[in-house]
C-alpha cells in the first residue's frame, strides 16, 4: 500500500506542468458542464450567447494554456488573453474568464525577461478589445473598462510582488550560505593554525635540543621519542580536523577535557620546557562544551608561544572552573629573544580573542614588567543569545 506521504512526495517531485494541470481542467469543467454553468466574467455587457461547439474551443484556448503558466508565462498569457477576447466578443461570458487574472499573476511572478514589453503590449491589446466591444454595442462605458483594467493590473502587481519576494529570499539565503561558509572556513583555519603551530613548534624545539644530546644517549632517545609522539599527535589532530570537511563523518575537533589539558602540559614538559599546572574546581558540565574547548586552545597557544620565546623558562598554567565560567591564566618568568628562529604573526591570539568574544568572554595578553608575558582568559560556560 502506498501511503499518503508517498503520494504527496511523488506529487511534489513531479514536473511543474503536471502539477499545474488540475486547475485548468477544473476551470474547463466549470465552464462547460451544464450543472456547473453560472454566469461568468462579462466585459462590455453584450448579449450572452448560448454555449455551442465553438464555445468548447474558446474555453479550451482560454484555460488549457495555464498548464504552461510557470514554464512559458509569456506564451500562456498571450493564448489566454486571445481566448478571453474571443469569449467576450462572441458573448459566451463563461467562468473561464478567471484564467486571465491567473495568467497575469503567473506572468508577473515568473516572467524573467521583457516584462515591460509584455505589460505595454498587453495594455495596448486591452485597449483594442475595449474599442471592439464598444463598436459591437457595449454599454460598459469608460469607467467600467478602466475598473476592469485596474483589476487586471492588480493581478499583475501581485505577481510582480511574489517574484520580488522570491528574489529577495533567494538573495538572503545566498548571503546566509556565504556568511556560514566564510565562518566555517575561518573556524577551520583557526583550528588548523592551533594544531599545526603547536605541534610543529614542539617538534622543532625538541629536534634542536636533540642536537646537543649526542653525549647523553638516554636523554637523546627520550627526546627523539618525544618528537615521534608529537608527530603522531599532530597526525591524529589533523585527521580530526579533516573529518570536519567530510559531511558523512560529523565529528568534532579534538576534545578539550581535563585529561587532554594534562596530556598537553606533559608533552610540553617532555620537550624540555618546565611547566607548573594547577587546577581549581571542576567543570559543572559532564559534556565538554565550547568553553572547555576554548580554554584548551588558550593554554595550547600560550604554551606554544612559551616554547618559541621563553624556552627553558618556568611557565605557570592555572585553570579555575567556576559555576558559570572558566578562568585561565598562563605566565612566564621571562623570555629569551633570539633563542629560537621561529616567528609568530599574532594570528593565534587574535583568533582566540575573537572566538572567546563570541562566547561573551574576554582574553588579554601582555608583557610583564619584570619580563615574560601573561595571558588571561575569562570564558562563560554558556554563550550569550
Amino acid at each position: 500500500m502506498i501511503g499518503l506521504g508517498q503520494v504527496l512526495g511523488r506529487w511534489r517531485s513531479s514536473d511543474v506542468v503536471v502539477r499545474d494541470l488540475p486547475f485548468p481542467l477544473l476551470l474547463v469543467a466549470a465552464s462547460l458542464i451544464p450543472a456547473l454553468h453560472v454566469p461568468g466574467t462579462q466585459l462590455g455587457d453584450l448579449p450572452t450567447r448560448p454555449l455551442d461547439a465553438l464555445a468548447i474551443a474558446v474555453v479550451a484556448l482560454e484555460c488549457l494554456p495555464l498548464v504552461m503558466r510557470r514554464r512559458w508565462p509569456s506564451g500562456c498569457l498571450a493564448l489566454v488573453s486571445f481566448g478571453f477576447a474571443l469569449d467576450q466578443l462572441l458573448g459566451y461570458h463563461t467562468v473561464a474568464g478567471i484564467a486571465l487574472p491567473v495568467a497575469l499573476l503567473s506572468a508577473g511572478a515568473h516572467l524573467e525577461r521583457h516584462r515591460r514589453v509584455v505589460a505595454v503590449v498587453g495594455s495596448a491589446a486591452y485597449v483594442l478589445l475595449a474599442v471592439a466591444l464598444d463598436r459591437l454595442g457595449s454599454t460598459e462605458g469608460v469607467t467600467g473598462f478602466v475598473t476592469f483594467y485596474l483589476v487586471l493590473a492588480f493581478a499583475w502587481g501581485i505577481g510582480v510582488w511574489l517574484r520580488l519576494s522570491r528574489v529577495a529570499e533567494a538573495e538572503r539565503r545566498r548571503h546566509v550560505a556565504e556568511t556560514t561558509r566564510i565562518a566555517e572556513r575561518t573556524r577551520i583555519a583557526r583550528e588548523l593554525h592551533d594544531v599545526v603551530t603547536h605541534h610543529v613548534t614542539a617538534m622543532v624545539v625538541q629536534a634542536e635540543a636533540a642536537r646537543y644530546l649526542s653525549s647523553a644517549p638516554e636523554r637523546l632517545d627520550q627526546t627523539l621519542a618525544a618528537v615521534s609522539d608529537t608527530g603522531r599527535r599532530a597526525i591524529t589532530d589533523l585527521r580530526h580536523l579533516l573529518d570536519l570537511l567530510d559531511p558523512d563523518e560529523g565529528t568534532e575537533p579534538v576534545p578539550s577535557s581535563v585529561g587532554e589539558l594534562h596530556a598537553l602540559v606533559e608533552r610540553i614538559r617532555r620537550a624540555g620546557h618546565p611547566v607548573e599546572f594547577t587546577e581549581e574546581g571542576s567543570s559543572p558540565r559532564s559534556v565538554i562544551g565550547e568553553a572547555e574547548t576554548a580554554a584548551y586552545r588558550v593554554v595550547q597557544e600560550a604554551l606554544t608561544n612559551a616554547l618559541k620565546y621563553a624556552y627553558g623558562i618556568r611557565t605557570v598554567v592555572h585553570v579555575r572552573y567556576e559555576a558559570a565560567e572558566v578562568n585561565v591564566e598562563i605566565s612566564t618568568d621571562g623570555s629569551r629573544s633570539g633563542t629560537s628562529q621561529l616567528g609568530g604573526s599574532g594570528r593565534g591570539l587574535a583568533g582566540l580573542r575573537e572566538r572567546i568574544g563570541l562566547l561573551g568572554g574576554e582574553l588579554s595578553a601582555e608583557r610583564r614588567s619584570g619580563g615574560g608575558f601573561v595571558v588571561r582568559a575569562r570564558i562563560p560556560e554558556e554563550s550569550p543569545e
